[in-house]
């Protein structure tokens, strides 16, 4: 696999499972109401301070981690627009006549691909960014905690 491409993928992991915590979070708390805006963003402090302590980043390699979170997050309301409402109530709407409703779960899909194809290209560039901003030992160390499973190097301490 080319060098570029690995890095790019590594990186994109690597910033998906530091921004799963995020959504992770975000769905716990849909128990008692999704989080606010200001939940969000405290949460995400809170995740890039984490992240810029355990890799030892520098104030460059902050401002590239919190550009890729700022993508992260782009992609993900793209994804899961609040006008869209619950997703399992449009999960029952395609199931609530006789048949299978095609046609609403094919724009579903359509809008779905859309925001992935629109917004894919920012995520990668600001992962691939905030990867090759890395030194050496810091992607190591990203690999490191991708290689224990993610998120449970980021939740301690």
């Amino acid at each position: 696999m080319k060098t570029w491409l690995k890095r790019t993928l590594i990186g994109a992991l690597g910033a998906s499972l530091l921004f799963g915590g995020l959504a992770y979070a975000q769905h716990r708390h849909h128990h008692h109401g999704p989080m606010s805006d200001a939940d969000v963003a405290q949460l995400r402090t809170r995740l890039l301070d984490k992240a810029g302590r355990t890799l030892s980043l520098d104030a460059a390699q902050q401002a590239r981690l919190a550009t890729l979170a700022d993508a992260l997050q782009a992609q993900r309301t793209a994804l899961h627009p609040a006008a869209e409402g619950d997703p399992r109530q449009m999960l029952r709407a395609l199931v609530a006549g006789p048949q299978f409703d095609r046609s609403a779960a094919q724009a579903l899909l359509d809008a779905k691909t859309t925001a992935v194809r629109d917004k894919a290209p920012a995520v990668l560039s600001a992962a691939a960014d905030f990867y090759d901003s890395l030194k050496p030992e810091q992607q190591q160390k990203l690999r490191e905690l991708m290689a224990r499973g993610g998120h449970h190097g980021w939740d301690r301490g």
